[in-house]
């Protein structure tokens, strides 16, 4: 709508009466004149009234349902302010109450949550003399408390936060320090478990502690209130707020790829192993990295922990230790092909790894595994890719009984089935 006034505007709105005419003419000329000059003043109100509505009906309203005119010009008699009905904004979502403050939900969650501080040794050389000597480098980190036994505490973490370590520490909510091991740890998915001795805990810490409870991340959505717990650089435990920003993320990070939770919660050096948790409490995460850089904001990322499970319960099962003899399947792993993301919705096949060649008389053929099936799951632990399989087979040894879950074509849609396989030695 144009707003600029024509100059002539009046002049076209009422014509001024002839003198020669009589007085009551004159009188009647007056005040036709002034009937003129008020429909011209509404006039002109209206218009730009109507012109103002419109531009800060669009850019500009404020929470009383008022639109208020933008005084660009200093003006502020030209202001407009009109009200508005129910029907010309849109309406809030209708919820009961809006959430500022988790101090609650942070108070019961922080006893499951612990600061982690590794050494490692490494080797330097002196710039001046080339002497070689070793340097402690201390790193820090979090973890949770995922289980309790008559003899043990199990912490989950990052795998690189004690990858390497010497030494490693964990601090407990009441600030009581303890030396922990590794009880397993996986690179591939970033994980490790590590194992605190109940003997070396005060009655006290004990008292203290508690196992966190885990929720269901493939039950989160994008705009979803989290709260991130960690040891940010070092400093202790900490607290941020933010949302879930986006699901299944695929990120590769030093040659290992993963589909990562991304939010807007701060997670900073130190945060890596904490805890993602809802407004329930309930950890849907696992914090491992964030992206930095001065275009960057607000992008960290978390395993989402119904991932994290089953391979947490594999690293607990088998002692964390990869054996030295791996079991055999039967698959031609040079021929198998990933059906990425892509290609999924492309060609409307499941997302894991497609056979295209079995073993003769392997354990794969014999529990019916054939060409065209697509693999998708190891016992409980989601496959997507082969590097995936290999790296769970290389947990797994002769004789472990496994359970392949696969996707075969039927009547033109794919149907999910459970293999029970049984790994032999490699011929």
């Amino acid at each position: 709508m144009n707003m600029n006034i024509d100059n002539n505007y009046y002049e076209n709105v009422h014509t001024p009466q002839p003198k020669e005419r009589g007085q009551k003419k004159k009188k009647k000329g007056l005040f036709l004149r002034v009937l003129g000059f008020m429909a011209a003043a509404l006039a002109f109100g209206v218009i730009s009234g109507a012109a103002a509505s419109g531009y800060h009906y669009i850019f500009k309203y404020n929470k009383d349902n008022i639109i208020v005119a933008d005084d660009k010009d200093g003006d502020s008699e030209d202001a407009s302010i009109i009200e508005l009905t129910d029907e010309d904004l849109a309406q809030p979502v209708n919820i009961e109450g809006i959430i500022t403050d988790v101090s609650d939900v942070v108070e019961k969650v922080m006893p499951s949550i612990v600061s982690i501080t590794s050494t490692d040794i490494i080797t330097r050389y002196d710039i001046f003399f080339g002497r070689k000597f070793n340097q402690q480098v201390e790193g820090s980190g979090s973890g949770i408390i995922i289980g309790q036994s008559d003899s043990s505490i199990l912490i989950v973490t990052n795998n690189h936060v004690v990858d390497n370590a010497e030494e490693i520490k964990v601090e407990f909510i009441d600030e009581y320090k303890a030396n922990a091991v590794i009880k397993g740890a996986d690179a591939g998915s970033d994980l490790a478990l590590l194992e605190v001795s109940i003997g070396d805990l005060p009655e006290d810490t004990l008292n203290a502690i508690k196992v966190a409870r885990l929720g269901d991340s493939d039950k989160l959505k994008a705009g979803e209130m989290v709260i991130a717990i960690g040891n940010a650089l070092g400093y202790g435990q900490s607290v941020t707020v933010g949302y879930v920003s986006a699901l299944n993320r695929e990120i590769t990070n030093q040659g290992v790829t993963l589909k990562l939770i991304q939010t807007d919660a701060a997670i900073n050096p130190g945060n890596s192993g904490g805890a993602l948790i809802n407004i329930s409490g309930e950890v849907v995460g696992i914090n491992s990295l964030k992206f930095a850089g001065t275009r960057i904001e607000g992008m960290g990322y978390a395993i989402p922990i119904s991932d994290a499970i089953p391979m947490i319960n594999l690293l607990m099962n088998n002692k964390a230790s990869k054996v030295t003899e791996m079991g055999f399947l039967g698959i031609n792993a040079e021929t198998a092909r990933n059906v990425t993301r892509d290609i999924s919705a492309q060609f409307n096949m499941p997302v894991g790894i497609y056979i295209n060649d079995v073993i003769q008389d392997s354990p794969a053929e014999e529990a019916g595994l054939k060409p065209g099936h697509i693999i998708v799951r190891f016992n409980n632990i989601k496959v997507e890719t082969i590097d995936d399989l290999i790296n769970i087979l290389s947990y797994s040894k002769p004789g472990d009984e496994i359970v392949l879950g696969i996707m075969e074509l039927q009547n033109g849609e794919y149907v999910e089935k459970s293999l029970n396989v049984t790994l032999v030695k490699r011929p």
